[in-house]
């Protein structure tokens, strides 16, 4: 093996060991598990769903380890693989790609979904084999990036694809170390975090039965079939929740990924407020 490899796989290795196994949920919590079981169930879509708290670690997961295409949500590993060179002084958000500052190109991105800006920086980055690279350096497994957004979109439409796929406990865990701030610097990911809240696509899915006023930061994916969601969900108490939701066939999606998202907010609300709760989170 050589000098580099080595120093890669070794590099990888801290990469994953820096990853805290996620907390299992508390007693206070089976009861949106199982809320969050009945409600997949009654459904005809194939439902996957993670929630992690932030600060706790603690996690609920339903179909959590099914891999789902990602569609536009791999476009926050996009934004973090891109805002990484910006932090390490390679690129910046001024530069010009394609006639176009690097910031305009992410934020079409992330707010507006923009499919030829995604292309655009995922070009530059190096192609898709550059952002799986980047993937895979941060020790993000179970998530696959393989296509341009114009390639996948030409690709005769497969839900079950391997390709371009992730499972939403991967998700997370990205959502995780984003926030973290072990993959990005504090102004880096303070901006793509407030670019993310500014997201309009998608208004029925994660946001649409949240209570008015509640802070998201988010990323919406569509495919003819597939709909889902991820990001962040901030609580009254100021606890941050980080999501992923898929839905995959059958019918009314958006609604069940919003009645989902609803479901985890109050969950965790009424976690904290359960008895011996704070005993239970500080094992």
């Amino acid at each position: 093996m050589s000098l580099m490899r080595l120093t890669a796989f070794f590099l990888w290795l801290l990469a994953f060991a820096a990853q805290p196994a996620a907390a299992a949920a508390s007693p206070n919590l089976w009861s949106l598990e199982q809320q969050l079981s009945s409600l997949v169930a009654g459904k005809t879509a194939d439902v996957g769903i993670a929630a992690l708290d932030l600060s706790s670690g603690e996690t609920i997961s339903i179909n959590g380890d099914r891999a789902f295409p990602m569609a536009s949500t791999m476009k926050v590993a996009v934004a973090a693989a891109y805002l990484q060179q910006v932090d390490y002084g390679r690129r910046s958000l001024d530069t010009l790609i394609a006639g176009q500052p690097a910031q305009q190109l992410i934020e079409r991105m992330l707010i507006h979904s923009d499919n030829a800006a995604t292309d655009i920086l995922i070009r530059n980055l190096g192609g898709p084999q550059a952002i799986q690279g980047w993937v895979s350096w941060h020790g993000f497994s179970n998530m696959r990036v393989d296509r341009t957004i114009a390639q996948l979109l030409q690709s005769p439409r497969d839900l079950w694809d391997s390709r371009d796929s992730a499972t939403p406990m991967a998700m997370v865990e990205l959502l995780r170390r984003i926030d973290s701030g072990n993959v990005l610097k504090p102004g880096s990911k303070a901006y793509l975090l407030s670019t993310m809240s500014r997201c309009v696509t998608g208004k029925n899915r994660m946001r649409g039965l949240l209570p008015a006023g509640t802070r998201v930061e988010h990323k919406t994916g569509t495919l003819s079939g597939l709909t889902s969601d991820v990001g962040f969900i901030t609580l009254p108490d100021g606890r941050r929740i980080a999501v992923a939701l898929f839905a995959r066939g059958g019918s009314d999606r958006p609604n069940t990924i919003a009645q989902a998202a609803r479901a985890i907010y109050d969950g965790f609300v009424a976690e904290l407020r359960a008895p011996f709760s704070g005993v239970l989170r500080a094992q």
